[in-house]
């Protein structure tokens, strides 16, 4: 079997990461016919379990234990999509503890990942028991994200919309990934087509992500056709 291919879920809470990896997985099962898995969030187990957030010396045992169910599945499937990675782990101990010192190994933890996709703050928060924190984290944690896949120079794509257009822009962002694969069915390859021919000619300049339909429209420029 070849290498499986990761595919990260990034982002602030209460941007629809949990869902959105639940549904992506099934998707790409549906339309690639290959072995595809998704990997919780060890991090909400563990609040789940103890009742509490971590302190900041928990925060890297819960780091390497999110990677270890990362590559556990991928020694069993095809695709793996999971939900986080240590990359949000050394972002948060930066933000809470003042804590720099995570996020050096949580980057090298994540070059196991194909293809991060740092889901947008265009959805409501919503409370959600141990881990939720307030709406006035999330551009912090969305900033502070961005700022280390680029550090680190992690492939990464924005992924936004509501309802069932997020789950369509996490596809547009995956196809291009999975050309290399040979898939025993082509669902994900004849949308990626139908999508190129439908999508303007851009080339587009920006400092902050990968995603042609990012939200920077400024920094676009069109191409001549």
């Amino acid at each position: 079997m070849a290498e499986a291919t990761v595919i990260a879920l990034l982002g602030a809470e209460s941007t629809g990461k949990t869902t959105l990896a639940e549904a992506l997985a099934a998707r790409l099962a549906d339309e690639t016919g290959l072995n595809v898995c998704w990997v919780d969030e060890w991090l909400r187990v563990w609040c789940d379990r103890e009742g509490r957030t971590p302190l900041a010396h928990e925060q890297a045992a819960i780091a390497r234990e999110q990677h270890a169910r990362i590559d556990a599945a991928a020694a069993r499937h095809d695709i793996v999509v999971c939900d986080t990675t240590a990359l949000t782990t050394a972002v948060y101990s930066r933000l809470i503890f003042g804590d720099r010192t995570l996020e050096a190994p949580a980057a090298t933890l994540h070059r196991r990942v194909d293809l991060s996709l740092l889901t947008a703050l265009d959805i409501p928060w919503v409370a959600d028991g141990h881990q939720r924190d307030g709406a006035h984290v999330r551009e912090p944690v969305d900033t502070a994200l961005r700022e280390a896949l680029i550090a680190h120079q992690l492939p990464w794509a924005l992924v936004s919309g509501l309802g069932g257009q997020r789950l369509e822009s996490a596809l547009d962002a995956v196809a291009p990934l999975l050309r290399r694969r040979e898939l025993p069915r082509d669902g994900l390859f004849t949308r990626l087509a139908r999508r190129n021919a439908q999508a303007p000619a851009w080339n587009w300049a920006c400092d902050r992500c990968d995603a042609p339909e990012c939200e920077h429209l400024s920094r676009r420029t069109r191409r001549n056709p």
